[in-house]
């Protein structure tokens, strides 16, 4: 699956596509969000949870190397392209 298919999905199916294929990479905090980064083979994905809700903000997956570079002191590309 691309991440073009995977964006046009609802929520909670891309939830469980990630839960079940991501490897989890890296965790941020942006504002009251915990953000989680997963490499999910050809493309990556962001979680953004709540906490102050208790549940899914959004999900969405991306190429892009720019909304990698939130991520680059925590995880080595390198390591995981191989």
């Amino acid at each position: 699956m691309d991440f073009y298919a995977f964006n046009t999905l609802p929520r909670d199916e891309r939830a469980e596509l990630v839960w079940r294929h991501g490897q989890l990479l890296a965790i941020r905090t942006v504002m009251s969000c915990s953000v989680v980064l997963y490499h999910m083979g050809q493309f990556f994905a962001e979680v953004w949870y709540s906490a102050e809700d208790n549940q899914i903000a959004l999900i969405h997956g991306f190429r892009s190397r720019e909304l990698l570079e939130n991520y680059l002191d925590q995880i080595d590309l390198q390591e995981l392209m191989g």
